[in-house]
């Protein structure tokens, strides 16, 4: 047996990015670009950036026509180049591909209020307006006084304010914003405490101001960058402010790209689902199985503190929807006595969906795992102290987030949090209830276990199903559903919260979401069709359910529903779309077995027609409530 903590065997070194630049490959190897970024500190994403802002953006997409990309563009106050290369390294160690647009030198005005700017044509799915404390400060008198300071600010936050809506009115983008730093150059220009203290009151309500426009502004998202320059980022460099106009630092603008990173890969639905944590080493200090549970390190002394704060953490990123495992070499049984009992625990059993102590590799486990909650494994983010075990689960499974830790457990928090895998736009309700469902969902795989046919199992179960049309309350739930929706997803359409509320709005096109429940509980909302009335003809434009409730016959009620409300309203034909991507194959053929006949496309892409004849039926374990249909079917 390995010992897990032995290094990884050295692997035969292979090309690096400036390698793979020199050799005129980098277009043709993009896929390996990502691998090739990981472990790169800001500096090293930087230079790496300079290489990759060099390729074409279209010679990329005809080798690997299936790479996501992401239109970005970005405008502002100050001279923003230096934003350019980070921000491709940002997006390509997510797999993406930018396409950017950098706006003219202080046209944001402009750019945001034309309609028809050229900001606009290039349809940018990100909209990155940089502020910095000159936009305030550059309009100032000489002298000044905190009085003219607070007029200013007043003024650029309020056209900032008319420029978020009318982004809002003209494209479908998320418009990033950002508060703005105070260097101390300003303050200190100020002679007496008093007055610096008023400035400090006058510039934080400026930014208090930005940071509510994502209150009212639902396509609007604020980055703070204080919390950035608190970690020691200077927020300007004074030569290159004075002599170039880059008003932000190149450090600054380097971690502001990594939190652009972030947002863009949640719009093009990668947002990771589930954390796995090592225990020994990781999660508390000291080896189980040779220290014993009196001799691990989870509270008390310096160590201890350390690893008490980032299962702190950990819990808390739990509460919010983050599916927790563990996966340790370990016996079972003391790893579960820790779990329930150990005094200085600060996660218990009943944190987790669920413990894997076993001493096969890792990397299957979390195959197993993902297989056991229905994720792909591509929702994980592993965490562990053994340059071993990231290795090895780098190597087979690549699509894993590998989020090393060292001895150092005072560091774990940074390591874990510095790249948001979990972020999201909004919290919903089913986040909050997430990991009870997942729960829910393990114990429903038990009951599987349990019988010998699955039809036997099906009607015991007892599935209800509710379908209803989308409400005002239903818009943040239903926009993340379409972001972090990749395997039955019939077109895989991202869409943002304004543009789910714009389709409530129109009179063509009905969102009818579909919940479920069973014997165990309520599964909350679970799936969203998007349809849309041409005359006679009803178009399925999207058809989206979440990973937890498949093959329980759940889809094939909510579409029966679908086509028998159509046909009761003089539907007489319905046209689906289907829009293959790498994950969602498993429902390729869900529409022809259905009744539903190609009529254009490939397996690519195809549309596909119903006669309105012959409609499918519910299946008999399912009793459906349809609220703006006919009521209750289980025919």
């Amino acid at each position: 047996m390995a010992d897990p903590r032995t290094p990884a065997p050295a692997a035969s070194p292979g090309p690096t990015l400036l390698d793979l630049h020199r050799a005129g490959r980098l277009a043709q190897e993009y896929p390996r670009v990502p691998a090739l970024l990981a472990g790169l500190d800001d500096a090293g994403l930087t230079r790496a950036g300079q290489l990759l802002a060099r390729l074409d953006a279209d010679d990329v997409l005809a080798l690997h026509p299936a790479t996501p990309t992401m239109n970005v563009a970005v405008t502002g106050h100050g001279t923003l180049a230096p934003l350019l290369a980070p921000l491709t390294a940002e997006l390509a160690r997510h797999g993406l591909l930018l396409r950017p647009h950098l706006s003219d030198f202080d046209s944001y005005v402009f750019d945001l209020a034309d309609p028809g700017s050229d900001l606009y044509r290039t349809e940018p799915d990100l909209v990155l307006c940089v502020l910095d404390p000159q936009v305030v400060f550059d309009s100032v008198p000489v002298p000044w006084t905190c009085d003219d300071v607070e007029r200013l600010a007043c003024e650029k936050t309020e056209t900032v304010a008319g420029l978020s809506a009318a982004c809002a009115a003209t494209s479908k983008a998320t418009l990033v914003l950002n508060t703005l730093p105070l260097p101390r150059r300003f303050t200190a220009q100020l002679v007496d405490h008093r007055s610096r203290a008023r400035l400090g009151v006058v510039w934080r309500e400026a930014n208090n101001r930005l940071l509510r426009l994502t209150e009212t502004h639902p396509d609007v998202v604020v980055l703070d960058l204080d919390p950035l320059v608190a970690e020691g980022h200077a927020a300007s460099e004074p030569r290159l402010s004075l002599y170039t106009k880059a008003h932000l630092s190149a450090a600054l603008l380097a971690r502001y790209a990594r939190e652009v990173g972030h947002l863009a890969r949640q719009r093009a639905g990668r947002t990771k689902k589930a954390l796995a944590v090592d225990l020994d080493g990781t999660l508390w200090g000291g080896i189980l199985g040779e220290d014993g549970a009196d001799g691990i390190e989870a509270a008390g002394g310096y160590r201890g503190e350390a690893h008490r704060a980032f299962q702190r953490v950990v819990k808390q990123l739990g509460a919010q929807g983050v599916l927790l495992t563990a996966v340790s070499k370990n016996d079972p049984e003391p790893v579960r006595e820790v779990l329930r009992h150990h005094p200085d625990m600060t996660l218990r059993d009943d944190d987790f969906v669920r413990v894997v102590a076993n001493w096969r590799p890792k990397h299957d486990n979390l195959t197993e795992l993902a297989a056991s909650l229905n994720l792909s494994v591509d929702s994980f983010v592993f965490v562990d102290d053994s340059p071993y075990e990231c290795g090895l689960v780098r190597h087979e499974l690549p699509s894993v987030a590998v989020v090393p830790v060292n001895e150092e457990p005072a560091l774990h928090i940074e390591a874990l949090l510095r790249d948001g895998w979990f972020d999201t736009r909004e919290l919903t309700r089913e986040d909050l209830t997430r990991v009870a469902k997942y729960r829910d969902e393990l114990v429903r795989k038990d009951f599987l276990d349990s019988f010998d046919s699955l039809e036997e199992y099906l009607r015991q179960l007892q599935v209800r199903v509710r379908l209803s049309e989308a409400g005002t309350a239903d818009v943040a739930r239903v926009s993340q559903m379409t972001l972090r929706t990749n395997q039955f997803n019939q077109t895989t359409r991202r869409l943002q919260p304004a543009e789910v509320g714009a389709l409530l709005a129109d009179p063509a096109a009905q969102v009818l979401v579909v919940g479920s429940a069973d014997r165990f509980g309520d599964n909350g909302t679970v799936g969203a069709v998007f349809t849309r009335r041409d005359g006679s003809t009803l178009h399925i434009d999207n058809f989206l359910l979440s990973c937890r409730v498949f093959s329980r016959g759940i889809e094939q009620a909510v579409l029966a529903a679908v086509l028998r409300r159509a046909r009761a309203r003089g539907v007489t034909e319905t046209l689906a779309a289907y829009r293959a991507t790498p994950k969602n194959a498993k429902v390729k053929d869900f529409y022809p077995r259905n009744g539903f006949a190609r009529v254009s496309g490939d397996d690519a892409a195809a549309v596909y027609r119903h006669r309105m004849t012959d409609l499918p039926a519910v299946p008999g374990h399912v009793r459906l409530t349809d609220s703006n249909g006919d009521g209750d079917d289980n025919s």
